[in-house]
């Protein structure tokens, strides 16, 4: 008798990347040529969807886009992965887009997000899709949709004993009432410096502000900690695990989705949460040696490989 897989549920936005590279920014009213112009998906729900499905997850996306040609990208993206929408169009907006100016010296970067559709994400359009989630083995939502939406899919989520993943991003300032909701907890050192108000840049500061998480009602911390890996830390246990390396470093823009999506796919087929981390390192490792966010996200196979290597 075959095991019922359930699935991944994810509640987040999609937004359009519009990429420019050029030498500086123009002045007001100035035109300057720019190097280059990258068009491609993103939006933190979105690449973690992607991630998931990529990695071997039954994953279902929870979000709105505008009646528009990005859709349309969306829709290819999540197709091409093997993503599961569940879009409501909301023809009173349009979908998603973000600006991002590159440097082309530096690679520095500055960024303008009109989230559009996605940004009316409603605690509605959550409860028609709260069947959807009590079936699910995971839910994971972050803070790009107004915050309502993902606390009304975290308490649906607690309240039939799925697994509660919430990725803090962007940084915002939440109460424990939201925090308590969550299984696992997934910030950066930035986000975890917001959350927390602690500094984080070593190991040792990390366990102090994961410490902090863990008495506001969070059942366990996993941050994220770039070029040093990740932290697991609850009640009664701290691992760091180091980075899983699969080659030269291109663009690290997407990693936190990368691990994220990978995270989840291993906690919902039951493994351990300390190899469901070293799962998520190993999808961001991979991440990290290809440009682009959603494009960049390796396969099962991909992921499985590198961990054989570095069992």
């Amino acid at each position: 008798m075959s095991k019922i897989v359930k699935p991944i549920v994810n509640l987040g936005i999609f937004v359009a990347d519009t990429a420019y590279r050029a030498d500086r920014m123009p002045k007001m009213g100035e035109t300057i040529l720019g190097k280059s112009f990258v068009l491609g998906p993103g939006g933190k729900g979105s690449n973690q969807s992607v991630a998931s499905a990529m990695a071997g997850g039954k994953t279902h996306f929870i979000t709105r886009l505008g009646d528009d040609a990005f859709a349309d990208i969306a829709r290819a993206t999540w197709a091409k992965a093997g993503v599961i929408p569940e879009v409501k169009i909301d023809a009173e907006s349009y979908t998603g887009a973000a600006f991002i100016f590159l440097e082309d010296a530096t690679g520095n970067n500055a960024i303008i997000v009109s989230p559009g559709a996605a940004g009316r994400v409603s605690v509605e359009d959550v409860a028609e899709n709260a069947d959807l989630i009590r079936s699910a083995a995971v839910f994971i939502t972050q803070l790009e949709q107004p915050i309502p939406a993902a606390k009304r899919g975290l308490e649906i989520a607690r309240a039939a004993g799925v697994t509660t993943i919430l990725n803090p991003a962007p940084a915002a300032t939440l109460g424990d009432d939201i925090l308590a909701l969550c299984d696992y907890v997934t910030p950066n050192e930035s986000e975890t410096e917001a959350l927390t108000g602690l500094p984080v840049t070593s190991i040792a500061e990390a366990e102090k502000a994961a410490d902090a998480l863990l008495a506001r009602g969070v059942g366990a911390v996993v941050m994220t900690l770039g070029e040093k890996g990740a932290l697991y830390r609850d009640a009664t246990r701290s691992v760091h695990i180091p980075v899983i390396s699969a080659g030269k470093v291109v663009e690290t823009t997407g990693a936190g989705d990368a691990f994220n999506g990978g995270f989840a796919v291993a906690l919902s087929e039951g493994r351990d949460v300390v190899e469901a981390v070293r799962f998520g390192c190993a999808t961001a490792g991979i991440s990290v040696t290809r440009p682009g966010t959603a494009p960049s996200m390796p396969s099962r196979a991909e992921i499985d490989a590198l961990l054989a290597k570095n069992t």
